[in-house]
């Protein structure tokens, strides 16, 4: 089964958790609102492809892996446009839940949403439970402080920002999830997949960087040019155009020769190379970048 489908079937199981029995029916419609149609799904599917690089015994739970990470995701996104932040009214192309059902239903989308992500971690546990424990403790760690997305949410609070912290905080945590989580559906051990969820999460960032500086908003989906507004700490800022795009080809190839020996070592260097060319910006060009205008 592609792993697109797979990623769409066990998400539409996990939101089927939330639409049962007498459930407010505005909130039970702001779950699926908040995460269907789905983006690009990039870490469901690092993790599916880790798990079937390390041999994939588990498909069921590595289903379920994948669900729980994407929920979280799709959680960070509903906070992080909320007016107390980013005060998004644009994401993926639609409203933002606080646009289109309020600001406390888009609160609550959220936190369900969180908790959501472990229940269904923990109906997965099946014949494995020492595997869905390790895997509700990464994910958590990777969601909360001081590891997690909470504390890259943080960094934006401080008056000095360490960037490379900020960075791994706010996007590459769930990076680090999906890799490591993938290995540990598979019955591998967690800490040889840090560096390389770490990689591609510093890449992805950076690319975000660079599309928010060079991209229009009907290009991405969401409002652009939103680290200048909000006078928050990127890359681009940092090291300029093209520093950042340097610094994302060496964070690339930094990731690929990072991948830890396994079955599916090959499959995953092509991976790690196709995301390469899908994060480049449309408009990498110095003259389309509002950031130094």
């Amino acid at each position: 089964m592609p792993l697109n489908q797979r990623i769409d079937l066990a998400v539409n199981a996990a939101l089927a958790l939330g639409m049962g029995g007498a459930a407010p029916p505005r909130l039970g419609a702001a779950l699926p609102y908040a995460v269907l149609p789905g983006g690009a799904r990039i870490r469901p599917t690092i993790l599916l492809s880790v798990a079937l690089a390390c041999g994939d015994d588990r498909p069921t739970l590595a289903d379920a892996s994948a669900a729980a990470l994407e929920l979280i995701h799709c959680a960070s996104l509903v906070h992080d446009d909320l007016p107390a932040f980013d005060d998004a009214d644009l994401r993926r192309g639609k409203a933002t839940v606080h646009r289109a059902f309020g600001e406390p239903l888009a609160v609550l989308t959220g936190d369900s949403l969180i908790i959501m992500a472990f229940e269904v971690l923990a109906r997965a546990a099946g014949d494995q439970p020492g595997r869905a424990l390790q895997l509700i403790q990464v994910l958590a760690k990777r969601t909360g402080m001081p590891f997690g997305i909470c504390a890259g949410q943080g960094w934006e609070s401080e008056a000095q920002v360490n960037l490379a912290a900020y960075h791994r905080a706010k996007t590459g945590a769930l990076f680090i999830a999906a890799t490591q989580m993938g290995a540990i559906a598979a019955g591998q051990d967690a800490e040889p997949w840090e560096e390389l969820g770490a990689r591609i999460g510093e890449a992805f960032q950076v690319a975000d960087d660079l599309r928010d500086a060079l991209e229009t908003a009907e290009q991405m989906g969401k409002p652009a040019g939103q680290d200048v507004l909000h006078a928050r700490p990127n890359a681009v800022t940092s090291l300029g155009i093209e520093g950042a795009v340097r610094h994302l080809k060496d964070i690339l190839g930094g990731a690929i020769s990072s991948i830890p020996s396994c079955p599916g070592e090959a499959m995953l260097a092509q991976m790690v190379r196709a995301y390469a060319q899908k994060m480049t910006p449309v408009n990498l060009t110095p003259q389309g970048a509002r950031a130094g205008k």
